[in-house]
């Protein structure tokens, strides 16, 4: 039986359907019209309300999404979704029950991508535990059977009429491992649970990982998981432990980050997009970000699905009897063999978009910004695994547009071992080296600097990293080393704090695709010895380069190794050690001779 408001709701959102299926731009003043004609009076007198209007608004968009369903979802069918999104409103009111429950449906553009992602195959059973309006499984081409979840009634009603003689229940979506066990179990799960409110717990910061534990517990073996999460919910320090329990028994096919995905929703939070296998395997992939679906939509790579696996327990062969008087030899298990993949040691270049308009500012706290590049978007980037931000002042100042496209090895690239903010370094860091000082230079005898001579040479410009803790320096600096490298520029100089890093140096160099041997320190060679090393990475301590013995330094037999055609990378990591290279007043004022000497360590370093 329908009650009259639903009959209304229904009326209006068919009218709403109809003019979205024309290709009509939805405006707040049609939304109004159509709820005004249904409910036989205007929200000024309490027939409906401006939330209730963009509720209906999203029963007529399930209606239309599931008239135009098919037997595959293509990239065809997401780029009517993204057009279809494009002529809605910003829904701009929210009501107390809707903000209780986290009843924040799912865009249609990104509805889509979770559907495409999800690879849904004809023999397919579904399950949506959390399925609100329909939006997220409207898309869902013809499958074997469907199975829809909603704990709130009235979006049940609306279920109901999207989907006729579909299985709909109202249990509680972190409870269907349990609550759904009489029914088939599902080969496929999509899902957009709520993020911070539980049944009977209220407040609940962990709510949407207790659903996806929930459906990954239910799913059957060998089936899949497309997930909509809260952007904390990742390997983060703060949150690796409950992410890899959460995943123990999945494998991830793909992670995405979207920055701005719910903006017409009314929100601007970032989501996660994540797509599970009920397999075991890899739980820490490299995550795709992109602004929003437009920007993502050239980087999805739809994986193939895993193959079921039936659950039900083989027969075992009864075991042998064993006799009380013999005895008993236990068989010596066979050596497990080991099988390794072969290296891939292609070089690819990193592609990437310079944007002609910086990349929006995210959004502040206090007063600093989530770090994001500003003038690139790259094509393949791992996600940093810890936040970076900047300050409002910084953040407020775009990079300049890069012209240098570095070359990595194909797995570098391909597995993103770099993030997005480790890779923008190293575009800048080639950017910069790319381009010559204007005027010709020779060094000042007297000093450390550089004199202006029509007969000196040109130098380079440089580039300084002034990231902090946690950006990843040690392999921003293999990064920009490897891609000078891979363009035949074999000689590299690393100068550091001290000897111990070395280690340190060769992981971060190791980790890219080079070999630890590559990496040599200074110190295996005595002071007077000429360096063999025909090509490498020298490793360098400050203190080892400011030391001379006789008529022996360091720093001679550094720039003999280089020779005068050096056009290699010269990394002077802990730079900081260099302070005081040009001397000046002390605080307990003057030295020897007017003024206090320059460090011996920092002049070692510049010169």
């Amino acid at each position: 039986m329908t009650d009259l408001f639903e009959a209304a709701a229904q009326l209006a959102a068919r009218a709403l359907s109809i003019l979205i299926d024309n290709g009509t731009v939805i405006t707040r003043a049609m939304m109004n019209q159509a709820m005004a004609s249904a409910f036989g009076g205007s929200d000024a007198t309490g027939r409906w309300t401006q939330r209730e209007s963009f509720e209906v608004l999203e029963h007529a968009l399930a209606l239309n999404l599931t008239s135009r369903r098919g037997a595959a979802f293509s990239r065809d069918d997401l780029g009517k979704a993204m057009e279809i999104a494009s002529r809605l409103p910003t829904q701009t009111v929210r009501s107390e029950d809707q903000i209780d429950w986290q009843q924040f449906s799912t865009p249609v553009d990104l509805a889509a991508v979770a559907v495409m992602l999800a690879n849904a195959q004809p023999d397919d059973i579904v399950l949506e535990p959390s399925a609100g309006n329909g939006l997220l499984i409207a898309q869902l081409p013809h499958v074997a059977q469907l199975q829809l979840n909603e704990l709130d009634e009235v979006r049940r009603s609306r279920l109901a009429d999207i989907f006729p003689g579909v299985s709909i229940t109202g249990h509680d979506g972190a409870a269907i491992a349990s609550t759904l066990g009489g029914q088939t179990r599902p080969s496929l799960i999509l899902m957009n649970p709520p993020f911070s409110r539980s049944l009977g717990r209220g407040a609940d910061h962990l709510a949407a990982v207790r659903h996806l534990a929930a459906a990954i517990t239910h799913l059957r073996a060998g089936g899949r998981i497309a997930a909509i999460m809260p952007d904390w919910f990742a390997p983060s320090a703060r949150m690796r432990e409950i992410f890899e329990n959460t995943l123990a028994p999945v494998t991830v096919r793909s992670s995405i980050r979207l920055e701005q995905a719910y903006t017409r929703h009314g929100t601007s939070i970032a989501v996660r997009l994540y797509v599970l296998d009920k397999v075991p395997g890899t739980r820490s992939p490299a995550t795709i970000q992109r602004r929003d679906v437009a920007a993502l939509v050239s980087s999805l790579e739809i994986t193939p699905r895993a193959e079921l696996i039936d659950e039900k327990r083989p027969a075992t062969a009864p075991a042998k009897a064993i006799s009380l008087f013999g005895a008993t030899r236990n068989a010596k298990p066979a050596a497990p063999r080991i099988f390794r993949a072969p290296a891939r040691n292609d070089v690819l270049p990193v592609g990437y978009t310079a944007l002609e308009t910086p990349a929006p500012l995210l959004e502040q706290a206090g007063v600093y910004l989530p770090y994001r590049p500003s003038r690139v978007i790259f094509d393949t980037a791992g996600e940093h695994p810890t936040a970076l931000v900047e300050s409002v002042a910084m953040g407020s100042i775009p990079a300049p547009i890069p012209q240098h496209i570095p070359q990595l090895p194909e797995r570098t690239v391909s597995e993103r071992l770099l993030s997005a903010s480790q890779l923008e370094t190293v575009v800048y860091a080639g950017h910069a080296w790319s381009q010559w000082l204007p005027g010709t230079f020779r060094p000042d005898p007297e000093g450390v600097g550089l004199l202006i001579d029509e007969e000196g040479a040109s130098y380079r410009k440089g580039f300084f990293l002034g990231d902090g803790t946690g950006a990843g320096k040690g392999r921003q600096v293999a990064a920009s080393i490897l891609d000078n490298w891979l363009q035949g520029r074999r000689r590299a100089i690393w100068i550091s704090k001290n000897e111990p890093l070395l280690d340190d140096a060769r992981r971060d160099w190791a980790a890219l695709g080079g070999l630890a041997a590559d990496v040599q320190s200074l110190s295996r060679w005595k002071i007077h010895e000429p360096l063999t090393l025909d090509e490498g990475v020298l490793f360098v301590s400050y203190p080892t380069l400011r030391s001379a013995r006789g008529d022996h330094s360091r720093l001679e037999q550094l720039i003999r190794w280089a020779g005068e055609d050096f056009d290699g990378v010269i990394a002077f990591d802990e730079a900081h050690e260099m302070g005081g290279v040009a001397g000046g007043e002390g605080a307990s004022g003057k030295g020897i001779g007017g003024t206090k000497k320059g460090s011996q360590q920092g002049i070692a370093g510049v010169l």
